[in-house]
């Protein structure tokens, strides 16, 4: 557990608050290229700050809007409503594979790393965003926890709906015919592994399974607020957790393939059965109890909640309430991913308070050459799994058809 005044730091993100200045020294997801569609400027409410995205000779950039009486963080006001404030802050934009991020901090913003999900080409990316209702450090801390999906996305049964929205877990283990959902089902307390990166931390938890083999997965954070993960074999999600303000925020994902092109129109026609636009707000949410079925939670799924992993790990985040009380709290062993990136963070705000900017995460001359990261799932034999699962990263590598190389 930890105090409420350290809690309050990690978590309120305003202009003036610490966690506020540190995201504001990293380029952040401000709005879809596809948000363009709804006509400019378009409303981004980002980091406490009410803005406008729009779009003169020189691109896109952020501008400030009137402040709105009337205003709420989840409603999107129609172009024609929006009122730019000509004497407010503007704020520099820069579109990648799908999302346009904005740099709200002073000084230089910094570069972009060579990450999978930056240098794919368009045909092999799909960028999409959703709502939540809480705090971004619970949305994020979901994702950097790798025991939570053996019970949260568990599921009683193992086919394999190809087609189907939230297919992550129902893809079989590489190099295996074993579906994933019975890995998760059955190996439910995995040895869990944080080693610091240039990057921020690579995650890995091992399922020791029978006869002398490991399933080994790779997870990543990113700081400041983003994972990567994968989503089967041959894709992977990088996705960040994004303030609205200190109770709301969206995740921001990159869908990345390193075999076929995505299906974009059907990628996106699946999310948009299941989010309203343009706010992106989930369909099923607190007010219908999240479509809760009592039957499914007995024979199909743990949460009696669908199949699409976003909606349990909505319910999980929403369900602490808009900001988590961290001073009640006991973490465990299974916990050691977000205890050392709450070190992280700590230790980020301390150097940004001491004015030593050079010592953040992913922001010195070097960034920009950092490359991947290794992300996946491999079932290797228990004696050579680390140089097991960096083969099967390379292997998906060097056959993926851009230049995935690291």
């Amino acid at each position: 557990m930890i105090s409420q005044q350290l809690n309050d730091q990690i978590t309120r993100i305003g202009p003036n608050d610490d966690a506020g200045l540190l995201l504001r020294q990293y380029w952040q997801p401000a709005a879809l290229c596809d948000d363009i569609a709804f006509g400019l400027p378009f409303a981004v409410n980002l980091l406490s700050e009410q803005l406008a995205l729009v779009k003169d000779r020189s691109g896109f950039k952020l501008v400030t809007r009137l402040l709105d009486e009337n205003y709420s963080p989840t409603v999107i006001p129609r172009a024609e409503e929006i009122e730019i404030d000509i004497d407010g802050p503007t704020y520099p934009t820069v579109q990648k594979n799908g999302v346009i991020f904005a740099y709200l901090g002073s000084g230089e913003p910094p570069e972009f790393p060579n990450f999978d999900c930056f240098r794919a080409p368009d045909t092999h990316v799909f960028a999409f965003k959703g709502l939540w209702r809480c705090n971004w450090l619970q949305a994020l801390e979901v994702g950097i926890d790798p025991a939570h999906a053996s019970f949260l996305h568990r599921f009683l049964q193992d086919e394999d709906p190809m087609e189907g929205y939230g297919k992550q877990f129902r893809d079989t283990a590489a190099n295996t015919d074993i579906p994933m959902t019975k890995i998760l089902r059955e190996y439910p307390r995995p040895e869990i592994l944080v080693n610091e990166t240039e990057y921020g931390l690579k995650i890995t938890a091992l399922r020791h399974m029978k006869n002398g083999l490991t399933h080994v997965r790779v997870t990543n954070q990113i700081f400041p607020q983003a994972i990567c993960i994968p989503m089967s074999r041959e894709m992977t999600i990088t996705q960040w957790h994004v303030p609205i303000d200190n109770e709301n925020c969206y995740w921001y994902s990159v869908f990345t393939s390193f075999d076929k092109p995505v299906n974009k129109r059907l990628m996106r026609e699946q999310r948009l059965q299941e989010h309203t636009v343009p706010d992106y707000a989930p369909r099923k949410n607190a007010e219908n109890n999240y479509n809760y079925d009592p039957r499914e939670q007995k024979f199909e799924t743990y949460t009696g909640m669908g199949l699409d992993i976003n909606v349990h790990d909505q319910w999980a985040v929403e369900g602490m309430g808009p900001i988590q009380d961290r001073t009640q709290e006991h973490l465990g062993r299974s916990d050691v991913a977000i205890i050392r990136y709450r070190r992280m963070l700590r230790q980020a705000i301390a150097d940004l308070l001491s004015h030593k900017l050079d010592q953040l995460p992913m922001k010195d001359y070097a960034t920009g050459k950092i490359k991947g990261p290794l992300s996946n799932d491999a079932i290797t034999k228990t004696s050579n799994w680390e140089k097991a699962s960096q083969a099967a990263d390379f292997d998906r590598r060097n056959l993926c058809p851009w230049d995935a190389s690291i």
